[in-house]
C-alpha cells in the first residue's frame, strides 16, 4: 500500500491512513488473543487472518511514511469488548475485529485517490469476507456502521487503536 501516482497526499488521506494502521495494530493484537481458543481449521483461519493483518499493517506503515507522516505505534495492549473464553466468543471477537477494520478502510476509500484507494477497497472487501466467515452472515453495507445492522450488544474491539 505504498503511495503511488494519483494518491492525493492530503491531511485527510494521512489521517485515514493512520486510522487504518491503528486498526491493523489492534487486529493483530486481537487475533493473538483469540487464536488460543480455537482448534483445527478455525485456528488456521485465525493464523491466516493475523498474517493478513500484519501484512496490511506493514504496508500501511510504509504508506504513512510516504505521505510524510510518522506511523502511529501499536499500543502495548488493547481492551477487548468481552472476555474470550471459548471458541464461540473467539469467533465473535474475530467478526467484531473485522467489522472495525472494514469501517476504517471505508473511511480510507473515501479519503484516498488512485492506487491507495484501490488498495483500501481491497482491504475493506477482505475484512468483510472474513467477518462473514467468522459470523456466518453478512451485512448489507460492510464498513458503513450507519447502514449495518447493530452488533449483538458488543462494544468496540479496540480497532481504533484506543485502549480502555
Amino acid at each position: 500500500m505504498t503511495q503511488a501516482a494519483g494518491t492525493d497526499g492530503t491531511e485527510e488521506t494521512l489521517r485515514a491512513t493512520q486510522a487504518a494502521l491503528a486498526a491493523e495494530h489492534a487486529a493483530v493484537y486481537g487475533y493473538g488473543t483469540l487464536g488460543g481458543r480455537l482448534e483445527g481449521g478455525r485456528r488456521d483461519d485465525a493464523t491466516a487472518a493475523r498474517d493478513a493483518h500484519r501484512s496490511r499493517r506493514d504496508a500501511l506503515t510504509r504508506t504513512v511514511r510516504d505521505l510524510g507522516g510518522e506511523p502511529v505505534a501499536a499500543d502495548a495492549a488493547y481492551a477487548l469488548p468481552f472476555a474470550v473464553r471459548d471458541p464461540a466468543t473467539a469467533m465473535r471477537l474475530a467478526a467484531v475485529l473485522e467489522d472495525r477494520v472494514a469501517g476504517v478502510y471505508s473511511d480510507l476509500v473515501r479519503a484516498a485517490r488512485g492506487p491507495l484507494r484501490q488498495d483500501a477497497a481491497g482491504a475493506l472487501r477482505e475484512a468483510a469476507v472474513r467477518a462473514v466467515r467468522w459470523r456466518g452472515t453478512g451485512v448489507a453495507f460492510p464498513g458503513l456502521a450507519e447502514k449495518a445492522a447493530p452488533a449483538d450488544n458488543t462494544a468496540e474491539a479496540g480497532a481504533t487503536g484506543v485502549t480502555r
